[in-house]
């Protein structure tokens, strides 16, 4: 994904490459998918202990601190090889919310625990079948011993199984934040079959009782905190979405150089050659608006448009891939037996978390005010 990288992003994207290689094959997840299951609880405490789910993480919580272009070099080598893990949730999106957003006792609390992969958190944001994040009907309701919680939430990522919930709700003050357990009383979640064999789910909340230490920083979650929190979000599936594109494309040219059809390669055709090459041309446009918007966010100046950017290029570009993926390798692109129907699933729902490409031209266009 990035242009250049120093001496321990290079280590660290080596590591991150081969552990995903050797640990969650594609195979793991065919397996995975075949028994019905949409977790693999072994690989999480494995990338704690390979020190993965600590990149945003200060030294003092058990982090390495290494920041967003770290993850994001993690996420991809995971996405390479449909990787199942609370990482994503977890590890990026439950990191970010309690550094921006929550107060130090809370921090001191949760991030040693997600930096040690004992920890898998689920951000409960939206509530209808399109992301909306400022359109929230959950309601959060002062109590003599802290809050009553109560409202539905759709869809949400890694949802049936995280141990506790990020739930965006409304109170008196505005949105909050609060922190959940997943099994707590009058919380129902009901496992969704999504198309790319993943766990979502939709968790309903029926006066749901926290006490004022749930209530993350103990204030009202402004606007701006909650766009920052999303757009490092989608920064990250940017990178996985790279990672799905990366793996993809090796996967075609692999197909082009070794297949033969009328006795010769197929790769020697020409509009075989065109089609590879148009692919090749958007990958590297693709690349750096990822790059420049994990740039944006460490500058912290033009985030929101430069996000948006990169979210809408990766969808594109991570659908023209995998689509010319299931084309080019004919009838076996076509079946079950051959692994590019998975990414092809897979970039189905990604390109749709967070805001869809649709989504993130409209915000693009609004934020330069057309």
């Amino acid at each position: 994904m990035a242009f250049s990288l120093n001496e321990d992003q290079t280590l660290l994207k080596d590591a991150a490459d081969g552990f995903f290689a050797d640990n969650a094959p594609v195979a793991s997840f065919r397996k995975l998918r075949d028994s019905k299951e949409t977790l693999d609880p072994a690989l999480w405490g494995e990338i704690g202990a390979m020190g993965f789910s600590g990149a945003l993480i200060g030294e003092t919580h058990g982090g390495s601190d290494m920041g967003l272009r770290a993850m994001g070099l993690v996420l991809e080598a995971q996405a390479r090889t449909l990787g199942v893990s609370p990482l994503f949730q977890t590890g990026l999106m439950g990191a970010t919310m309690l550094k921006l957003q929550g107060s130090a006792a809370q921090q001191d609390h949760y991030l040693p625990k997600i930096a040690d992969g004992s920890l898998s958190l689920a951000l409960a944001l939206d509530e209808g079948a399109h992301h909306a994040p400022h359109k929230i009907d959950t309601k959060a309701t002062k109590t003599a011993d802290g809050w009553s919680l109560s409202g539905k939430k759709r869809f949400v990522p890694d949802g049936a199984h995280a141990q506790t919930l990020i739930v965006i709700a409304q109170t008196d003050a505005g949105l909050g934040a609060f922190l959940v357990a997943g099994d707590a009383s009058g919380v129902t979640r009901q496992a969704l079959s999504g198309v790319d064999s993943r766990d979502v789910a939709d968790v309903t909340l029926d006066s749901v009782a926290v006490d004022d230490a749930a209530y993350l920083g103990g204030k009202a979650l402004d606007e701006a905190t909650l766009d920052l929190i999303l757009d490092h979000g989608r920064i990250g599936l940017c990178c996985e979405m790279m990672g799905l594109i990366g793996a993809t494309f090796d996967m075609t040219h692999d197909y082009l150089k070794t297949r033969t059809q009328f006795g010769q390669l197929i790769g020697s055709f020409q509009s075989l050659q065109h089609r590879a090459a148009a692919m090749l041309v958007e990958i590297e446009l693709t690349k750096s608006c990822v790059v420049a918007a994990i740039d944006a966010i460490e500058r912290g100046k033009g985030i929101g448009e430069a996000v948006s950017l990169a979210k809408a290029r990766a969808g594109d570009t991570l659908q023209l891939v995998t689509n010319e993926t299931i084309q080019m390798h004919g009838g076996i692109g076509m079946t079950d037996a051959h692994d590019s129907g998975f990414y092809l699933k897979r970039a189905r729902v990604l390109e749709t978390v967070y805001g869809s490409s649709g989504y993130h031209r409209d915000r693009w266009a609004k934020l330069h005010a057309y």
